[in-house]
C-alpha cells in the first residue's frame, strides 16, 4: 500500500451532558493509505461513523471534536473553516452515505442532483454537467442512463439510489471516498454488485476507501485492513486476514463468533406435526401509474400462485431479492393488504375472505414482527401500553393487559421497569423485542417476522435470533421469517422457500438450499454472499 493520505491522531469526540458515556470517540488513532481499502468495523455507538463525519466537519449538534488532529494533506480538517470544508467536500474527499432515499433529494432528478455537485463547485457549463452526468451513471453501471437521470430518487430501486449517490460522490475524481454503511439495506446480489463496483471505482481511480460497516462478510469481501472499534476506542487493527483469522482481541472474537455461517444441521420442525397455516393459490397485482384513461399504467405481479404449509413448531423462511414478493405475501397473510386470489386458511378460516369483526378476530391468530422498530413502535405510547393495547381493544380488563405486559417484557428479556418508558428510551435491539412483546400479546398461532433483524448489530440480531428460537420452542408458535440474509435464513429455518419476481421457484430444508440448489436463480443468490468463499475456504 501506499502512503498515508489521511491521518487521525488521537481524535476525541465529546458527547453531550446526559449521554452514556462522555466520549463518542476516545483517543483514537489510525492511518489511511493511498490505493487501499480500510475497514472500519463495530456495533452501534462504537464511534464510527462518527470518526468519518468528524473528517468531513459532518458531526451533528451538540457533538464536537476536543481533541487530536485530522490530518490531510498538511492541513488539520479539524480546524479548517466551514468554507474551507465545503471546498475540500465532494473535490478531495467524498462521501457514501447509509440510506441514499434519505440522502437524495426527493424533489430533483438523479441527473440534476449529479449536476449540482458540479454547480456547487462553479466547474463545466451547465450543458457539460447535464453530459458529465450522464457519464457517471452509465460508469456506475446504471442501465440506460437517460432514462434514470430523468427519473426522481422513488422511482429507483434501492440499488440504483445507492448508484447514484456513487456517481455524485466520484463526480470530481476525490482521493478518498468515505462510505458509510452503503450496502447495509441491500439484497444479497445488488450488495455483491455495489462492493464490485467500488472495488473495480477504488483501482480504476487510484483513491484511498474509508469503509464503514458492522458486517465481517463484506469485510472479508472488500477489506485490505480492519479496524475494529469498540465504545469508541480502537480494539485491533490488522490486515483482513489477521483481524478475521486470527483476531487478538475478545471483542473482535465475540462480534466474529456472533456472524451466522451458512453451515447448518437443522432438522425440519414440522416432522409429525399438524400444518397451522395453508397458503394455497396466492395472488397480488399492484397498478400504478397511468392516465384517467389507463395509458402508462405500470402493472407489478407482486405474488403469483404462491403455496405452502407451515407447521405447527416449524419456522419457514422466505428469502429472495428486494422485490421479489416476500414482504407482499406477509402483508397478505395478515391482510394488510387483500389478495387478489388464493386461499389462506388459518385456524379453519380462510384470511383472504374474511372481513370485519371476522377478520378482527381471526387476526388474533396471526400476528407480524415489523422490520423497523423505530417506525413501528408509537413515539408517544409507553412501551406498557404499546403491548396492552391490543388485548385491551379484544375486552381484556387493563389490569389484566397491563400485568400479561410485564410478564410478556420479562418473557422477551427486558426489565420490567421498561412498562413505563418511552421507545426512544431503548436501543434498536430493546426496541425489537418490545416488538416481539407486541406480537406475543394476543396469543398468536403464528408469527410473521418480516426482516425483524436486518437492521440490528451482529450480536444484538444472535440475541434477538436467539429468543426467537426460544420463544417458538417454549410457546409452540409457528414463524414466517421473511429476510434477505441467507446466513440468518441458514440459521432459523426449518425449511426454506425461494421468491423471485413474485414466485416461489424452490423451496426445500436449510442443507438442500445451500449445498445442492435446483434453481438457477438459488444459485446465484447463494453466490452472492458476501465473504462466502472465505467461509468454504475455512471449511475446507
Amino acid at each position: 500500500m501506499g502512503e498515508p493520505v489521511l491521518s487521525v491522531e488521537n481524535l476525541r469526540i465529546a458527547l453531550p451532558e446526559g449521554a452514556d458515556r462522555p466520549f463518542a470517540v476516545d483517543d483514537v488513532s489510525f492511518e489511511l493509505r493511498a490505493g487501499e481499502i480500510l475497514c472500519i468495523v463495530g456495533e452501534s455507538g462504537s464511534g464510527k461513523s462518527m470518526s468519518a463525519n468528524a473528517a468531513m466537519g459532518l458531526l451533528p449538534d451538540l457533538v464536537r471534536p476536543v481533541g487530536g488532529k485530522i490530518l490531510f494533506d498538511g492541513s488539520d480538517l479539524l480546524r479548517l473553516s466551514e468554507a474551507q470544508l465545503m471546498d475540500l467536500r465532494g473535490r478531495r474527499i467524498a462521501m457514501i452515505f447509509q440510506e441514499p432515499m434519505s440522502a437524495l433529494n426527493p424533489l430533483l432528478r438523479a441527473g440534476e442532483q449529479i449536476a449540482e455537485v458540479f454547480e456547487a463547485h462553479d466547474l463545466l457549463t451547465p450543458k457539460e454537467r447535464s453530459a458529465r452526468a450522464m457519464e457517471l451513471l452509465e460508469e456506475v453501471g446504471i442501465p440506460d442512463p437517460e432514462k434514470a437521470a430523468r427519473a426522481y430518487p422513488f422511482q429507483l430501486s434501492g440499488g440504483q439510489r445507492q448508484r447514484v449517490m456513487i456517481a455524485m460522490a466520484l463526480a470530481l475524481e476525490p482521493e478518498i471516498l468515505i462510505a458509510d454503511e452503503p450496502t447495509t439495506a441491500l439484497d444479497v446480489t445488488t450488495q455483491a454488485q455495489i462492493l464490485d463496483l467500488i472495488r473495480n471505482l477504488q483501482e480504476k481511480h487510484s483513491m484511498a476507501v474509508m469503509f464503514i460497516t458492522h458486517d465481517f462478510g463484506v469485510v472479508a469481501e472488500i477489506a485490505d485492513r480492519v479496524a475494529v472499534m469498540q465504545y469508541g476506542k480502537i480494539v485491533e487493527t490488522g490486515s483482513v486476514d489477521e483481524v478475521l483469522d486470527n483476531p487478538q482481541h475478545d471483542y473482535t472474537r465475540k462480534l466474529i463468533a456472533a456472524i451466522p455461517t451458512l453451515a447448518t444441521d437443522r432438522a425440519r420442525g414440522d416432522v409429525g406435526k399438524q400444518p397451522v397455516l395453508e397458503v394455497d393459490g396466492l395472488c397480488k397485482t399492484y397498478v400504478t401509474g397511468g392516465s384517467l384513461f389507463g395509458r402508462n399504467r405500470r402493472v407489478v405481479k407482486a405474488v403469483q400462485n404462491v403455496s405452502f404449509t407451515l407447521a405447527e413448531g416449524e419456522t419457514l423462511g422466505i428469502v429472495g431479492e428486494s422485490g421479489s414478493g416476500k414482504s407482499s405475501v406477509g402483508r397478505c397473510l395478515v391482510r394488510l393488504l387483500t389478495p387478489d386470489a388464493g386461499m389462506v386458511r388459518l385456524g379453519g378460516h380462510d384470511m383472504a375472505t374474511l372481513s370485519g369483526e371476522a377478520l378482527r378476530e381471526a387476526r388474533k391468530s396471526i400476528q407480524m414482527i415489523f422490520q423497523d422498530p423505530y417506525a413501528s413502535l408509537n413515539p408517544r405510547s409507553r412501551v406498557g401500553r404499546i403491548i396492552a393495547e391490543g388485548p385491551m381493544a379484544h375486552g381484556v380488563p387493563k389490569a389484566e393487559a397491563y400485568s400479561n405486559a410485564e410478564r410478556l417484557l420479562d418473557l422477551v428479556g427486558l426489565d420490567t421497569s421498561a412498562i413505563d418508558r418511552y421507545p426512544h428510551e431503548f436501543s434498536g435491539g430493546q426496541r425489537q423485542r418490545i416488538g416481539i412483546a407486541r406480537a406475543l400479546a394476543l396469543e398468536p398461532r403464528v408469527i410473521i417476522a418480516d426482516e425483524a433483524v436486518s437492521a440490528l448489530d451482529v450480536s444484538i440480531q444472535a440475541q434477538v435470533l436467539d429468543l426467537l428460537a426460544d420463544l417458538k420452542e417454549k410457546l409452540d408458535l409457528a414463524l414466517l421469517f421473511i429476510t434477505h440474509d441467507l446466513r440468518v435464513a441458514a440459521q432459523i429455518c426449518d425449511r426454506i422457500a425461494v421468491m423471485k419476481e413474485g414466485e416461489v421457484v424452490e423451496i426445500g430444508p436449510p442443507r438442500q438450499i445451500f449445498t445442492n440448489p435446483q434453481n438457477v436463480y438459488t444459485r446465484s443468490l447463494i453466490e452472492a454472499i458476501p465473504g462466502r468463499e472465505r467461509e468454504l475456504a475455512a471449511a475446507e
